[in-house]
């Protein structure tokens, strides 16, 4: 096995042991870099001196008996959403080519205090506001979407181009290229993870998290971005798990309903108990959805828009134009529409612990693809499918967990989402690390060829 393929906590007990070194395994995820980035576009900049630097100093500070912890010499990668200081936060748009931070955002610096390497940017969405990532190409097969909009962060990670990356979540953005990719992926409660100096998009949806390969590694990462300490892993023996009735199984690909429901099985299987629930709200999820993010990133973008529209990408621009004719009532609507589903999902949190669900319907789109029609009759723009199972955590706030349970017959991976209530990313994790032991051999980086 190559240093670049494995998990966090792999390199991390590797170093700890003097079996590999911080230089070593950086020179692998950079030469991983170099024979398959031309493929996939993940990265907007690769700092290759710098990580080559910095992987060094981790060394020479490891050897002097000074390890700072589990991240300490692992290299890794930011969303181009997320500042460090002196160098560009470009958003993957021409609006912000020219921008240079001034100063660390909160989780750079504190990834940066916890010795981890930067291997450089990853795309994104324009200014976040997509499920897609064109620019990107999925690490599984070329010929589909990244997943958006943290598909670069998602797609290093899966590829082997980053042993860890941070991406952010509005509406699904790290749980749906999590899925789509075959990695893992944590959108943490609302404001446990600070936000400052990471471009905004809707900042009442906005969220921080990691993209790794296992759901331990999403827990180191974690821990680290909020200054506590992981939590001990523990069992599912008496865990209740909610399994909807509604919503998260309508609408998808019996593929991916098949291997969920053989996931949540496997749980029950470990001791979990399961209970059928119905989602609070369901038919007003994406209204509340798209009634809060439109306006709240038409404001972000007000002065711009005015003044540079020509610089956006003709999607987002059409968006961001929508956004400004949302009337006040409308958005204050949606927003007493959230508090009543904050108050809903707090009643079925009241029956379970978690549920489980399909993080998104269908597996990645063709790149081509525009829209998905469904038996029913029902035909959904690709990213309106996406969001609509992603949708409900980032509205409440509570904290959700993509993880890989399968591929289809094509060998796309499918993902699972297990959502908690808020602050209980310990049950979540430790439910996430029980169905990954059935899946661990999806762990590893995709398969390209050099």
């Amino acid at each position: 096995m190559e240093p670049y393929e494995l998990s966090l906590a792999e390199a991390a007990g590797a170093i700890a042991a003097g079996g590999l070194s911080p230089t070593e395994l950086t020179g692998s995820v950079l030469a991983r870099i170099d024979a398959v980035e031309p493929r996939l576009n993940a990265y907007v900049e690769v700092l290759a001196d710098a990580a080559r630097r910095d992987a060094a100093a981790a060394e020479r500070e490891i050897a002097a008996g000074r390890r700072r912890g589990p991240l300490h010499g692992v290299p890794m990668a930011l969303k181009d959403l997320i500042d460090v200081a002196g160098l560009p936060t470009t958003a993957s748009s021409r609006v912000r080519e020219h921008h240079v931070a001034e100063r660390d955002s909160t989780v750079a610096a504190r990834l940066a205090e916890a010795g981890a390497v930067l291997l450089g940017k990853t795309h994104t969405h324009e200014f976040a506001y997509g499920l897609t990532t064109p620019q990107t190409r999925n690490a599984r097969a070329a010929d589909r979407v990244a997943g958006g909009s943290s598909g670069g962060s998602a797609v290093a990670v899966a590829a082997g181009t980053a042993t860890f990356a941070l991406g952010t979540d509005t509406g699904g953005s790290i749980r749906v290229p999590a899925a789509l990719n075959g990695v893992v992926g944590l959108k943490p409660t609302y404001g446990l993870v600070p936000v400052d100096g990471v471009v905004p998009l809707s900042w009442s949806l906005d969220h921080v998290g990691p993209l790794t390969r296992t759901v331990g590694d999403a827990g180191l990462v974690l821990a680290a971005l909020t200054g506590r300490e992981a939590p001990a892993p523990g069992g599912v023996a008496g865990v209740r798990v909610g399994v909807p009735r509604n919503h998260y199984f309508e609408r998808v690909t019996p593929e991916v309903a098949e291997a969920v429901r053989a996931a949540t099985a496997r749980l029950a299987e470990l001791g979990a108990r399961l209970v059928d629930v119905e989602i609070p709200m369901a038919d007003h999820i994406q209204g509340t959805q798209w009634g809060l993010m439109v306006p709240e990133a038409s404001s972000v973008h007000e002065e711009t828009l005015r003044t540079s529209p020509e610089l956006y990408t003709p999607d987002v621009r059409l968006l961001l134009e929508a956004g400004e004719h949302v009337l006040a009532g409308d958005y204050l609507r949606a927003q007493r529409a959230r508090a009543l589903m904050r108050q809903e999902w707090a009643r079925l949190f009241a029956e379970v612990d978690v549920v489980a669900a399909p993080t998104v319907p269908m597996v990645a789109a063709r790149a081509d693809q525009p829209a998905v029609a469904w038996p029913d009759g029902t035909i959904e723009t690709v990213s309106d499918a996406y969001v609509r199972l992603s949708a409900p955590a980032n509205i409440t706030g509570a904290p959700a967990l993509s993880l890989p349970v399968g591929v289809d017959g094509a060998g796309l991976p499918i993902g699972m989402q297990l959502i908690g209530r808020p602050f209980g990313e310990a049950t979540v994790l430790d439910v996430g690390r029980a169905v990954e032991e059935a899946y661990a051999s999806l762990a590893r980086p995709a398969p390209l060829a050099a």
